[in-house]
């Protein structure tokens, strides 16, 4: 008989993404849908998002080979809501998913996609912002991650509220916004409204736009914050406070002379932007002996979870680490 396979699920506020792996670390499905976060999402809408994802996963796949399963999302407790069990079991089903599955905190997946060490530091950025600390693969300790009305500071949701703020206070002391809050007033109004004099008129059409969406694609404006650093000095002091904010919160879950990895999640994080060069900086600074890893998949962290219960030892754990996360330059 063949191996059982591994799923992967990565639960956020932005996507959704799911993947099947088998013991040698080959990705044999794959599927993304919309975000499902239960914290900042409808629950009919968010079980769409995961139905839709697993669907896509296991197209090529057959639901009875998986052996194992791991979702990984923001607010894993809500998964202890009887209501909300009894929905993923039912869509579980549907699925035609006959292995059980483990809910955990996308904080663990992202760690474990970022190194294979069982113990260290994540600091994520995305739609939401977290830093976590890890023994044994267990979380230790968790700063924020309160979501985007209690926390989340240094996020994406973060950086498109404070420049929202920001356009907002120019506007109100009766001056011209520069070019973020310019290129935010365009992107709220239109093409018509970058041009409109300083008016509460203008000011009450932002906050009527603001208030007219879900408060969470407020992330979706941090782009034009990341796109203006260097060329906009509200800009730069918004991304500066974003990285003090990750950076504060990593020195309380860290020691200085604390050697573990430090792995660095989430879009604002992993990819080339300013904020990351500026919590990379900050890391080198106040770590300067740690290894940085980069957490770029969840789904695979997750389905690397599923799959350590499938596999006989450690070692056959990390060789499908080194397989799954093979360096940059091999990917």
């Amino acid at each position: 008989m063949e191996a059982p396979l591994a799923l992967g699920l990565d639960i956020g506020g932005t996507s959704t993404r799911a993947l099947v792996i088998d013991g040698a670390g080959r990705r044999l499905g794959s599927g993304r849908a919309d975000g499902a976060n239960l914290t900042s999402h409808a629950t009919e809408k968010a079980f769409d998002a995961v139905s839709a994802a697993v669907a896509a996963a296991l197209s090529d796949v057959a639901p009875a080979a998986v052996g194992a399963a791991v979702i990984a999302t923001a607010g894993d407790h809500n998964f202890t809501r009887p209501e909300i069990a009894a929905e993923l079991s039912a869509r579980w089903k549907a699925a035609g998913l006959t292995c059980g599955y483990t809910v955990v905190a996308d904080a663990l997946a992202a760690f474990v996609a970022g190194t294979p060490s069982p113990d260290g530091t994540l600091v994520l950025s995305g739609t939401g912002a977290i830093t976590a600390r890890f023994t044994d693969r267990v979380l230790g300790q968790i700063i924020d991650g309160h979501g985007w009305l209690l926390g989340d500071f240094g996020s994406g949701f973060w950086l498109g509220r404070e420049a929202v703020l920001s356009t907002l206070a120019a506007l109100d002391r009766g001056v011209v916004p520069g070019p973020m809050g310019r290129a935010m007033v365009t992107a709220l109004l239109g093409p018509s409204g970058s041009s409109a004099a300083p008016s509460r008129a203008v000011t009450n059409d932002i906050v009527l736009a603001v208030h007219a969406r879900p408060p969470v694609t407020l992330s979706e404006l941090a782009p034009l914050v990341t796109a203006h650093a260097g060329a906009d000095a509200e800009a730069d002091r918004i991304l500066a406070a974003a990285a003090d904010h990750l950076l504060a919160a990593a020195s309380v879950v860290r020691e200085a002379d604390d050697v573990t990895p430090i792995v660095l999640a989430g879009s604002l994080l992993t990819g080339d932007t300013p904020l990351a060069s500026l919590v990379r900086a900050g890391v080198a600074t106040s770590w300067p002996s740690a290894p940085v890893g980069v957490a770029s998949d969840g789904a695979a962290g997750a389905a690397w979870l599923a799959a350590r219960s499938l596999l006989a030892g450690d070692d056959a754990a990390d060789r499908l680490h080194a397989a799954l996360f093979p360096p940059p330059a091999q990917r």
